[in-house]
């Protein structure tokens, strides 16, 4: 197959070229788009045969659920039973928005989309360009991340032409996206609801938002895996570059001294079994160390730190070093978030101090 790469404006995307890859779409094609977060592969949720390349293009178990984006409210009714009144508080205020909702699903929606599952998870992305394709597809459209299943979320074209090029239709190519990790994901089919997955938007917002509390499970911090997967992200190894990878996370990072030292003599101790090895640091520490580094970005913006998490993990794939250690942030607002990605990037090969 031969795919097809299209250029547009990520904030005025062109109507005509949108249009080719909603025909695409509506015809039962696959189409990686941009959102926010992190490229999409998308099918028009009601083509089942559609749906399931999504699956077979990745290599992706058909039990990890599919997130269905929508670009109106119109689109939700159909997709689910019911929107309960708390789910409202989040609608309008986080909607367009990198927040995932987990509903029950209507008997509209195939359980291909589910994994099975008899609930649904839909997002409306903030990104004119996903918005407006399925607007023109007149179709919600399922998505997971646009990279072969494991691997680190595409967050440029570049990446999504790695994985997917000649197995798909189209790539739109919009430049990187905004936000660089997946969107939360709230389960509100419980009481309380819960937390799947951590993304930019933080449970310290969604708390305050929805004026109640939100259960965190350890597997939404990355430290365990759910038995069977309510949503993506939440079961199997995710994120990973194809090199080991080590995190190093330290209870105190006020004082990062502990976390240098730790991780220069981790660092001394793979080079003596003459292993080549990468740092992956923070803008304040990565002056300290005597190994080849690079940085994620300062620990006083994390959002610049989620940004660059994929593209560097993509990076570390690409040079010449047998494995990288990689520092741990507070897991404090979008850094929860960043912890959860990268202790699944590790396969659990943690050290903690």
């Amino acid at each position: 197959m031969i795919t097809r790469i299209i250029k547009v404006d990520p904030i005025n995307p062109e109507p005509d070229k949108l249009r080719y890859c909603a025909e695409v779409i509506r015809s039962g094609g696959l189409v990686a788009f941009p959102t926010e977060t992190v490229y999409g592969l998308g099918a028009c949720v009601y083509i089942e045969d559609a749906v399931k390349k999504i699956f077979t293009v990745k290599n992706r178990p058909m039990d990890n659920p599919l997130i269905v984006h929508i670009s109106s409210m119109r689109q939700l009714d159909k997709l689910v039973k019911e929107v309960p009144d708390k789910a409202y508080r989040l609608i309008n205020k986080a909607w367009p928005g990198p927040l995932t909702l987990i509903f029950k699903k209507s008997d509209d929606v195939p359980h291909t989309v589910t994994g099975g599952l008899e609930t649904v998870a839909i997002r409306m992305p903030a990104h004119p360009v996903a918005l407006n394709l399925i607007k023109l597809s007149d179709c919600p459209i399922a998505a997971p991340s646009a990279n072969l299943a494991g691997r680190p979320s595409p967050t440029n074209p570049k990446h999504v032409i790695e994985d997917l090029s000649g197995k798909i239709e189209v790539i739109i190519d919009a430049g990187d996206t905004f936000l660089g990790v997946e969107s939360t994901i709230i389960n509100l089919t419980t009481n309380p609801p819960v937390l799947l997955r951590p993304g930019p938007l933080s449970v310290e917002k969604i708390r305050e938002l929805l004026g109640e509390d939100i259960i965190i499970p350890e597997f939404a911090r990355g430290l365990a895996e759910i038995e069977t997967a309510m949503s993506p992200g939440t079961k199997y190894k995710h994120y990973a570059p194809r090199k080991p990878l080590v995190l190093v996370e330290s209870s105190d990072y006020r004082d990062l001294s502990r976390l240098i030292k730790k991780v220069m003599e981790l660092c001394h101790e793979y080079s003596k079994s003459k292993k080549k090895v990468l740092i992956i640091a923070s803008d304040e520490t990565k002056d300290h160390y005597h190994c080849p580094t690079v940085s994620l970005g300062s620990r006083k913006n994390l959002a610049s730190v989620a940004r660059n998490l994929y593209k560097t993990l993509r990076l570390f794939d690409e040079l010449d070093y047998d494995i990288a250690i990689i520092e741990g942030f507070e897991e404090k607002g979008i850094g929860l978030a960043i912890m959860n990605r990268l202790r699944k990037a590790s396969g659990m090969n943690i050290i903690r101090i």
